[in-house]
Order: structure tokens, then sequence, then C-alpha cells
């Protein structure tokens, strides 16, 4: 039962409408059945990760669709987004160059190159640099499980790419030695790529367009796109904007004069900007040119990791298939948009929230693929608060990535964008009692044990730890964010360090002390305990009332006590006293 059935059951109860106050009435219980409403989509959603008990130490693989159903929602959804007319066609030879951007589907640059030319070739760089380590604390820049997923999304991309009449040139080396070679090699005209915003991609598109101004195409040769011109020329570098559901040529304002609050930005753009259509590509894209040897999608041996085993939460499939799959799934299949908004702040199972992440991050599907899905759900099926809301979320995913437009590396620095001078502690060992799941509170340690674990965790989970690590325990916000970028199946620098900004008070946030208290929290959004006994198992045994503070007879010792206490939960008198972090005092704003 939904949030309307629910008010529409009470609201038409005949012994509440014989009451003289009923209409005065009516917000109030609309206010009540809201509230109760939510708790029990949120209590549903944590109650069970598949159909079996969440004790079960099992997987679920997001999509759950079997190979076969896969195959045909993939073949639908490339039919329904693609193209049966022709196009007029350039010259010559055009390179793709993949980077966050595995998909076929809306890929503009793709589109680009197969316009301009005879013969495209897509090309993906295994480039060292992404399994080297991060910035300011040396921890792995791509984790096992990323990795993992990478990969995934490469054979995939392969395999899509090969139905259409082309392949994927897969190359271990750096952009700016490859790129190059291979235009020279081929004559090619142009090479194609996604836009990319933050420092260390920028610096790689520096240095490829700077590698291509030295091979020269000779006019005369057959291979070169323009035989017109006399002089003899360099390939073309041309970086395509593809990452945002609303276009930055569209946006009503230069990205250096971008709002600073997100609700301004969203009212403006909501206003006054239209979101563009897919691209909608032919069915086959071919010929490729001649090439002797393709290689091959790479082992996580070969890139230096072990091998990542997810034994027990979500195990996400990579790829464009998969994504395509998962929207099928929750839009149509399970007819979970129709409750989003409802459902979206659970923890624990496939189905609370899209889980769309993963497939965004690496570019496996476009933000504006989905805007049209729900467009379409809206048609077919129901248009509510939840179908919005979907597209309100990925509006958040664009402002963070036009933000690093504006705000460039502040967002990688510890005063942030706003230059906020603050004093953090870089404890190594309160840090690892973070990381490794010891903190000795439970809503904290099973978020963390589910990220070490599969790569992912639910967004009300990232604000609680965040809050905890830079609030409770004043650590250095950027070990956070590190940490996620190595973990995280979704990172993207944007979205990674956005948010970590916020959550650690030096973003562009106009309340820059959040706290967010861990009783609070589990008493909303964990009643039951079930979502730290599933990632503790240790905890099933207790009563349910005492799962998130099983005290330490019971669990391991709390590393530090918190900063606010709720009321009704005793802690240590430390924890009853305001205490400053970054030379500021908090404010208390328990969520």
């Amino acid at each position: 039962m939904n949030y309307n059935t629910l008010r529409s059951s009470l609201t038409s109860l005949p012994l509440l409408k014989t009451l003289p106050n009923y209409s005065s009435l009516k917000p109030v219980i609309h206010i009540a059945v809201k509230s109760a409403s939510r708790r029990i989509f949120v209590m549903n959603s944590s109650s069970k990760l598949d159909s079996r008990s969440p004790s079960s130490s099992s997987t679920c693989q997001v999509p759950g669709l079997e190979s076969e159903e896969m195959d045909r929602v993939v073949e639908q959804m490339f039919r329904r987004y693609s193209s049966s007319s022709g196009f007029k066609r350039g010259k010559g030879v055009a390179i793709v160059w993949f980077r966050n951007d595995l998909r076929v589907l809306d890929n503009e640059a793709l589109n680009k190159a197969w316009i301009s030319s005879e013969a495209v070739l897509p090309v993906y760089c295994v480039d060292p640099r992404l399994f080297g380590s991060t910035c300011y604390f040396g921890f792995p820049k791509t984790g096992a499980l990323r990795a993992q997923f990478i990969v995934e999304c490469l054979a995939d991309l392969k395999r899509n790419l090969t139905k259409r009449g082309l392949n994927l040139l897969i190359q271990h080396g750096k952009p700016e030695e490859i790129l190059p070679s291979l235009a020279k090699a081929l004559g090619a005209h142009t090479v194609f790529a996604q836009m990319e915003t933050c420092s260390e991609e920028l610096y790689v598109e520096k240095m490829v367009s700077k590698g291509l101004k030295t091979v020269v195409l000779s006019p005369t040769s057959e291979k070169s796109a323009s035989a017109k011109s006399s002089a003899a020329r360099s390939p073309t570098f041309q970086l395509v904007w593809g990452t945002t559901m609303y276009h930055i040529d569209d946006l009503p304002f230069d990205t250096n004069s971008l709002p600073d609050v997100y609700t301004q930005f969203r009212k403006s753009v909501e206003a006054k900007c239209k979101i563009r259509d897919c691209i909608r590509l032919p069915a086959l894209l071919g010929p490729a040119p001649s090439i002797d040897d393709w290689g091959s999608v790479p082992s996580l041996d070969k890139l230096g990791l072990q091998p990542p085993s997810v034994v027990k939460g979500m195990r996400f499939i990579g790829g464009e298939s998969a994504a395509l799959s998962r929207i099928y799934e929750y839009f149509w299949k399970k007819d979970l948009l129709r409750i989003y908004k409802e459902t979206r702040n659970g923890m624990l199972g496939p189905d609370y929230s899209t889980k769309f992440s993963p497939w965004l991050a690496s570019g496996s599907i476009s933000p504006r693929l989905i805007h049209e899905e729900v467009r379409r759900y809206e048609r077919e099926r129901e248009a509510n608060q939840s179908t919005y809301w979907v597209l309100f979320e990925l509006i958040w995913r664009d402002y963070f990535r036009f933000l690093s437009v504006k705000y460039g590396n502040s967002l990688f620095h510890l005063g942030g964008p706003r230059k906020v001078e603050s004093k953090w502690s870089q404890d190594k060992n309160l840090f690892e009692s973070w990381r490794d799941g010891r903190t000795g509170y439970p809503l904290i340690d099973a978020n963390m044990k589910e990220l070490s674990t599969t790569g992912f965790m639910s967004n009300r989970g990232r604000q609680i730890v965040c809050s905890f690590l830079v609030r409770d325990m004043g650590i250095d916000w950027r070990m956070g964010a590190e940490w996620f970028e190595t973990c995280l199946l979704d990172y993207d620098p944007c979205s990674n360090y956005g948010n970590w900004t916020y959550g650690a008070g030096v973003g562009n946030d106009p309340r820059e002390d959040r706290y967010f208290s861990i009783p609070k929290q589990a008493q909303t959004y964990d009643p039951e305990g079930e979502y730290v006994a599933y990632w503790l198992p240790q905890l099933r045994m207790l009563p349910k009332d005492k799962r998130h503070f099983p005290g330490k007879m019971l669990y391991i010792e709390q590393v530090v006590p918190l900063k606010f206490v709720n009321a009704g939960r005793p802690q240590s008198q430390d924890s009853t006293r305001r205490k400053t972090f970054g030379g500021k005092q908090a404010k208390d704003f328990r969520r």
C-alpha cells in the first residue's frame, strides 16, 4: 500500500467524517499518514536482501535478470534508441577515444565520428595512472572491485560494438602516446572524445592534443580525410560534452556564474532549460579500419590486482547491457519507480533505490536516456513525486559536474571551494577503525563493511559515515574521500568530492556544519536493526532494540564518543557537551 492509497483509505472512513472538525483535521491526517507510510516503506525496503533471510551470506546480482531476458531487453532498447534513417557520411578515418562513456547508445562522440568518416576506430587506453595511488594519502586509485566492474564494461562495449559492425581496440599505455601513433598510422583526420572537467583528466586531454599536433598528415594520402587542402596538417582533436542530463551549452548562465546553492540552480534550469533528446545512432556503424590485433579485455592479474569475490550483499554487473536491463527491471518489471521517493533512503537490498550510479559513473548509460525512460513511464503508467525525484537526483549529479568546472582543483583542497581554514586530525589508527568497520558503532561499521565487500553504499549510509568521520572523529575529510575513490563502483571525482566537501562543511552549502545523529539515523532508517545484523551477524542474537547500541560487553568498544546525544539514549559524559572541530563549534543538525 502506498501513501496515496493509505491516505485515501483513512480519510474516507465514515467515523472520521462524522467529526465536527473533520475538515480541519484532514491536513493533520495527511501529515501523519505520510510519516507512517514513509516509515513502512523504509522498513519494508530494509527487511530483506532478496527472497531469502537477510542473515543469508549469499549475494544478490544487480540487475537480477536471467541472461536470456537481458538479451531480449537489450535488443529492444537498442531498437528503441537507434535510428533507421541514413546520414550523409564524410571521408577517411575517425578515432573515438572511449573514456568514461563506455556505451553505444546516446554517445555523441561516436555519432560525430560515424557521420564524419568512412570508417570508425573505437579505442580504449588502459592508462597505468588509473591504477596508481591517490593524491594525498596513497590509497589505491582504483580498487579491485571497480576495476572488475570496468573490465566487464569493456567486455560488454566490445560485444555491442561488434554486433554493429565495429570493434574496440584495447591498448595498454598512456593515451597521449597511443592516440597520436594510431592517428599517424591510419591517417585519421579527427580524434573524438567525451569532455571531462577535473584536473587529471584535463591534463591527459592537453597531452593528447599536444601529441596530435606533432602528427603530420600528407594531403596526398588516400587515408587523409581531406585532399582538398594542399597544405599538410595534423589530426583534429574534438571534445564532445556528454556527461550530464542538461547540456552545458543550454545552461541559462555561464558556469563561472553557477549558483552556489543547489536549489537556485535546480529551479533555474527547470524553468529555463530543455533536456535534449538522446542521440539516435544507426543500427550498423561499420566498417572499422583493418587492424591486425584488436587487443583483449585485460584481466585483473594483468592490472596488478587480486580478482575480488563478492560473497555477500549486492554484486553489480558492469556494462551497457546490464545498465539497460536495470532500467527495465526497476521501472517496468518490478514497477519500483512508482514508490522511489518513499523507499530511496533504505539501506538493505537491491530495490530501495535505482542503483543506476555505477553505470552512470562509467558512462555505461547516459542520464538523458534515463530521463527519456522516466518520461515514457509517466506517459504509459503514472507520473508522481517519485518519477520526478529520480530526475531531481540526476540534477544533483549535473550540479556537481558543473561545480567542478566553476571551482576546479579547490574541490580537492583541504579548505574546499570556500577555502575554510581548519585543523583536522590525520590519526591513522582512528581512520583505520573507520575504514575497516571497527568503530564500535554498528551503523558505521555495517556501512563500511558493505563498502569494502561490494563497492557500494546507500546514499543515506554515505552521509552518515561522512558525518561520523569528520564531526565525531574530527578526521581530515580528504582521507574519507580518497578511500571512497578506492572502493566505490560509482566513483567519479565530481560527485564524490562534491559530496565530501558538503559533508565536511567546506563546500558551498548554506548549512556548513551538518551533523547526522547516529541514534536518530538508526531509529529512522534501520529501526529493527536488520541492516546492521546482516553485515554484523553477531548482532542477530540480540533483541532488535539493542542491536545499534549493544554495549562493549557484547560488541567492540566505541573508539570515540558522539558529539551529541539523542534524547533517551545515555552516553558518556563527554558526549553530552558540544565539541569543536576544524577550529569551529558544530551546529546540531540532527537528521
